[in-house]
């Protein structure tokens, strides 16, 4: 009699171990049923399973009629099963915090810059054999341990509130980052798809919402380091590719050395590790030889013009308490108390007289252009020292009433305000408030902002006295093509800047760091003038020349070498960054490729066996 039972085997759940179709012939033969059971001869009870095969590991287990779960069993990949996976990816979330945190002394003031390479290597493995979405949410944590502090001091006088969403927006790009490792870790090669990812991340971190927000990119945590000098070559982007394939590399070899070895004596194993590991190791050997020879090769793309002398003026800001107006006439007033020191300094012969003078952003909060006090004090400031300076101040937007613009003025001791920049990137929620009515929702203190900064739309360069200077303004220094716009047709780059709306913090040296890897990048000496600290004169190489501190009057004067000519890394600007983010992306393709046909042959195989 043929029985008509499905003879195909019942497909396993996920998690179970399916069990192999019954052998040629059919099942055993029970033993005769005793008279009057009731139960067919030669069938097996329709509740007993099939033995499950020597050595399976798992019996498959059989509903009882009407579904029900088998009393007293739980199903494979259930329980014990989760609770692996939740205590994975509890330590993966504590892991990616640590790391996080581990980047943070990367920066400035503190500087270890090769704990960025040992943060992404971290990253890397965190990310490494989960999904997506789980990579995901490494990244998430990953990015808020970072971020959270890093950027600290956006909240001092403001509260917390545009502190922390400032935060959370900027770890959304780490969890994509996240998301792009985990999918693209099992591809051949993937230390060199999971580094473009880095610095895909950090192009669409530069550009967008609102304009971008660079602070934290893994290149300005390289001032001090030898990985510095391929800023020359491909800019900031490279610096940050660079940083992260060592990272990657680390990782990689990290695993290589740490895997387990197939069968063999221990002299095999270990041959079987170092052959594993060769690939990582000849990619850091080529990562630290290029380095090498960029740091021998030195600053040889750009020429000196002629040596300048150069007076930086940080007049630094009165103590709190004053009101506002008067505030604002007090930092003018200390700046031309300032300049007048220059002054009889220079005459009695106790410092070189200065070829040009630079004050810092804000110098003069009030108009001098429709203030008469405010413009005699500029002009007797620059008769004195006999030498034009660059004034830091605002002016009116297109309509008074609502707008403003951030605005430096080259002063002429004879002919007064001429040649100006206009700030071409303001910060948003701070220089001006998108979507005010919303942003009011967060923090009340947006009305402080009570005119919008408007922005230009030319290039800081500009002639002042004999030399030719590219101005940018404060954090516009984080911005890669900003930088670049003026660097070619300069011979010195000038940073000017407040940073005394963030006391004490670490901003002021983060963006410190961050001149310092520009005057690398384009060969020429970087000047940042600032209204409380820190100033610095910065030379090609990227050392410090001279510096001020924080909160104090200073003025420091130098003589700094103009340079002319165009580096590598000018000539092709954004050229390199989206050549590795095309690499980047090309990855993520190549791992969702990868996964569909890993999909599809288990498709296809579970087809087959059912069939």
């Amino acid at each position: 009699m043929t029985s008509t039972a499905d003879p195909r085997p019942v497909r396993a759940s996920v998690g179970e171990s399916a069990a192999p179709p019954p052998p040629a012939g059919g099942e055993p033969a029970a033993p005769p049923a005793p008279a009057g059971s009731g139960t067919p001869q030669h069938q097996p009870p329709a509740s007993a399973a099939p033995p499950a095969p020597a050595g399976s590991g798992t019996a498959r287990q059989q509903k009882p009629p009407g579904g029900g779960a088998t009393p007293g069993h739980m199903p494979a990949g259930g329980g014990a099963g989760r609770v692996r996976r939740h205590a994975d990816t509890l330590a993966r979330l504590l892991g990616a915090a640590a790391a996080g945190g581990l980047l943070i002394a990367a920066f400035p003031p503190y500087g270890i810059w090769p704990l960025a390479i040992v943060s992404v290597a971290a990253f890397s493995l965190l990310t490494r054999g989960v999904r997506a979405r789980r990579g995901a949410w490494v990244g998430l944590v990953y990015g808020l341990a970072f971020f959270v502090p890093l950027l600290s001091w956006t909240g001092i006088y403001v509260g917390p509130a545009p502190w922390l969403l400032l935060a959370a927006a900027e770890a959304v790009f780490m969890a994509a980052l996240g998301a792009g490792l985990a999918g693209t870790a099992r591809l051949p090669g993937w230390p060199l798809w999971g580094a473009a990812l880095w610095v895909a991340q950090e192009a669409a971190r530069d550009r967008g919402p609102f304009g971008g927000f660079p602070w934290g990119r893994l290149a300005f945590a390289q001032a001090e380091s030898p990985l510095a000098w391929l800023s020359a070559y491909g800019g900031a982007p490279l610096v940050t590719f660079a940083v992260a394939l060592a990272g990657t590399l680390l990782a990689a070899l990290a695993l290589a050395l740490a895997g387990r070895a197939r069968a063999g004596s221990e002299g095999v194993r270990r041959v079987r590790r170092v052959r594993r590991a060769l690939p990582a190791v000849a990619g850091l050997v080529a990562l630290v030889a290029v380095t090498g020879a960029a740091v021998a090769a030195g600053d040889w793309q750009t020429t000196q013009t002629r040596p300048y002398t150069v007076a930086v003026v940080q007049g630094n800001v009165p103590r709190l308490g004053l009101d506002f107006n008067a505030q604002r006439e007090a930092v003018l007033r200390n700046h031309v108390t300032e300049t007048l020191k220059l002054a009889a300094d220079a005459r009695a012969g106790r410092v070189a007289k200065p070829d040009l003078v630079l004050w810092p952003e804000n110098a003069s909060d009030i108009d001098p252009i429709l203030n008469p006090d405010a413009y005699a004090l500029i002009d007797q400031a620059a008769d004195a020292v006999g030498v034009p300076i660059l004034v830091g101040t605002l002016a009116d937007g297109p309509d008074p009433a609502t707008t403003i613009r951030n605005i430096a003025y080259v002063w002429d001791p004879r002919t007064g305000p001429g040649e100006s920049y206009v700030k071409r990137h303001p910060v948003p929620f701070a220089e001006y408030i998108p979507m005010r009515r919303i942003a009011r929702m967060v923090s009340k203190d947006v009305d402080l902002v009570q005119r919008d900064f408007v922005a230009g739309d030319r290039p800081g360069n500009l002639t002042v006295g004999p030399a030719r200077v590219g101005d940018v303004i404060c954090f516009e220094v984080a911005y890669d093509g900003l930088v670049n716009d003026v660097a070619n047709d300069s011979e010195m780059i000038v940073v000017q800047t407040n940073n005394a709306t963030f006391g004490r913090s670490n901003e002021t040296w983060q963006q410190l760091a961050m001149g310092r890897l520009r005057a690398i990048e384009h060969g020429r000496p970087v000047l940042v003038a600032a209204t409380s600290g820190v100033s610095a004169v910065i030379d090609p190489d990227g050392h410090l020349q001279a510096r001020s501190g924080v909160f104090t009057a200073d003025v420091l004067v130098r003589t700094v070498s103009g340079r002319q000519g165009t580096t590598l890394a000018g000539h092709v600007g954004s050229g390199p960054e989206w050549v590795v983010v095309a690499i980047g992306l090309a990855g993520l393709v190549l791992a969702v490729v990868a996964r569909r046909r890993r999909e599809r042959g288990r498709t296809e195989l579970v087809t087959k066996e059912s069939g």
